[in-house]
């Protein structure tokens, strides 16, 4: 016999499985990418970035934000995106001779960091400058203008993008590529050091 309002224990044994049997599917859902294993004394970079990719016509702009981490440097390095929670959602690793990115449901192989950036990001950005970049300095590999001829705000122009360091004492750093279209416009925010 069971008091009044309270389920019998068959119902209430059967409720906790179903119960256990939806969080265990639930965990088993959020696979995520396992991180890559670090490389002593690698570069490490990490915050917040933002890629807006704007319309072409009757289109919708296309944006990614997600927390970031890189490592390494143009040669050989990671790039993980994460969830604000801490989840890995994607990693691109790069070498001599191997371009892979690494998501919950694959890995795939790419022929250079540019169409692997390109599939992660919805457009090319040049991952191998962010090194220098998000120091607030032109990448070595690549030539530059400097800023002085262009405005009178801090920045510098490579690859084809406008690397904006107005906001970089607050460790803020924005690129735009605005040729070819369409107008790709990278925001990044670094962690504090």
């Amino acid at each position: 016999m069971t008091a009044r309002g309270a389920m019998p224990r068959p119902v209430l044994r059967s409720c906790r499985g179903g119960l256990i049997a939806i969080a265990c599917a639930a965990l088993a859902a959020c696979t995520t990418v396992p991180p890559a294993p670090g490389a002593a004394g690698a570069d490490f970079l990490s915050g917040r970035l933002a890629v807006r990719v704007e319309p072409l016509g009757s289109e919708a702009p296309r944006s990614v934000s997600a927390a970031f981490d890189l490592r390494g440097d143009s040669r050989a390095g990671t790039l993980g995106l994460s969830t604000p929670l801490g989840s890995l959602l994607a990693q691109a690793r790069w070498a001599p001779g191997e371009v892979v990115l690494v998501t919950p449901r694959e890995t795939r192989r790419f022929a250079s960091l540019d169409e692997l950036t390109h599939e992660a990001l919805g457009e090319s950005v040049p991952i191998e400058a962010w090194f220098d970049w998000l120091r607030g300095r032109p990448w070595p590999g690549a030539p530059s203008d400097a800023a002085a001829a262009f405005s009178s705000t801090p920045e510098f122009r490579q690859l084809g993008w406008r690397v904006d360091l107005s906001s970089f004492a607050e460790g803020t750093i924005m690129a735009t590529r605005e040729s070819p279209a369409p107008v790709v416009t990278v925001r990044i925010r670094l962690d504090p050091a």
